[in-house]
């Protein structure tokens, strides 16, 4: 009886090491990721470019072994519906989310404060937390190249530009094709619609259709519909395609795409909460991050301006070509910049004007 005893005690305690060894392995369940979707993902535009990028994550942190399980919510609004798709994420169990629309900000901040243990990546937004990181790029260096392209190209010297809110980023974008419109034709003008929205096909196509009834020959837009293209297509004119390539619906009204890339920023993120490394920061890449480029040219751009874009759009990269640099004067003819000058990321992000040719207002 008591040799039995003995001989049990032993047994439990040498299986004592042995269970705090199997408790002290890391999990082997993969990060669950998520993400939020602000429309219905489309074949081309804003949310089939971070669609592309999480599929990238995907396959580049499984090829050995699964590392991650990612999960989706589309067409979710800015707000209230935001909020609450945002925290079930959190509740399921996601260890990393990704809220890519600068109406996401706000959401994910609130979302965040309660979920000390989650980490999320605002892209678009600017604030940040000890768990909420952010992240953007720098569009206005593509709309610079596509301006220069649309001043090469058009023969009225008028361009539309159709946009979605006067925030910074798509301020920026205004202004940096007018100011690469104008480096090529100075006497080229952006005439401007405001919609107020991000997705709404129907009023991006009435815009369009206005703005080439005012003579613009090119387009431009910042929404996440492909209404703007589709429009140019119809009636013989020309656009530039935003987020992706568009030439599937609009082969021969595409100028070039300006496209961004998400998925190398995405994976290293998500790798870096798996290995344990994940810090918040706030990312802004563009041109040489090759976060943002411009290419899938169409057939009215001549040769010789696609290899202009091409040679510049590698200035760029270097840092040897800055869009915005004096001098600068706004649509009301004030000095903003003087000639040699530049201005800083500061100043950029915080823009709040339109420059010197085109027509419209900040609401």
């Amino acid at each position: 009886m008591y040799k039995n005893l003995i001989a049990a005690l032993i047994a439990f305690a040498v299986s004592i090491p042995s269970a705090f060894a199997q408790a002290d392995k890391p999990s082997t369940s993969p990060l669950k990721v998520g993400f939020v979707y602000v429309t219905p993902r489309l074949p081309s535009g804003w949310v089939h470019q971070h669609e592309l990028g999480r599929l990238a994550m995907e396959d580049k942190l499984n090829k050995n072994g699964r590392k991650v399980q990612t999960v989706f919510v589309e067409n979710v609004a800015e707000g209230a519906d935001a909020e609450r798709v945002i925290r079930d994420m959190a509740q399921q169990g996601a260890g990393l989310i990704f809220t890519p629309s600068f109406g996401y900000m706000e959401p994910t901040m609130k979302v965040a404060a309660d979920f000390p243990n989650v980490k999320f990546e605002s892209i678009t937004g600017y604030k940040t937390a000890p768990n909420v990181s952010a992240a953007n790029a720098r569009y206005y260096e593509g709309r610079f190249l596509a301006g220069i392209a649309a001043g090469r190209v058009s023969k009225t010297g008028i361009a539309g530009y159709v946009a979605g809110f006067p925030i910074p980023e798509v301020i920026q974008g205004i202004n940096a094709f007018a100011l690469g419109m104008r480096s090529v034709n100075p006497q080229a003008q952006v005439k401007l619609i405001w919609l107020n929205s991000w997705f709404d096909p129907a009023r991006e196509r009435e815009a369009a259709m206005t703005l080439m009834n005012q003579k613009a020959d090119v387009l431009s837009f910042h929404t996440a519909s492909e209404a703007v293209m589709v429009a140019a297509q119809e009636r013989g004119k020309m656009a530039i395609a935003y987020h992706s390539d568009m030439r599937h619906i609009a082969p021969q009204a595409q100028l070039l795409a300006i496209t961004h890339h998400w998925g190398d920023y995405y994976s290293q993120r998500a790798a870096e909460v798996i290995q344990g490394t994940w810090e918040s920061g706030n990312v802004w890449g563009g041109v040489r991050e090759k976060m943002i480029k411009v290419g899938d040219f169409g057939p009215k751009l001549p040769m010789r301006v696609q290899s202009e874009l091409m040679r510049l759009q590698r200035a760029i990269g270097r840092g040897s070509l800055q869009p915005f640099a004096g001098p600068i004067l706004d649509n009301q003819d004030q000095v903003v910049l003087a000639r040699g000058q530049s201005l800083s990321d500061k100043e950029i992000l915080n823009m709040h004007f339109l420059v010197q040719g085109v027509q419209g207002q900040l609401p």
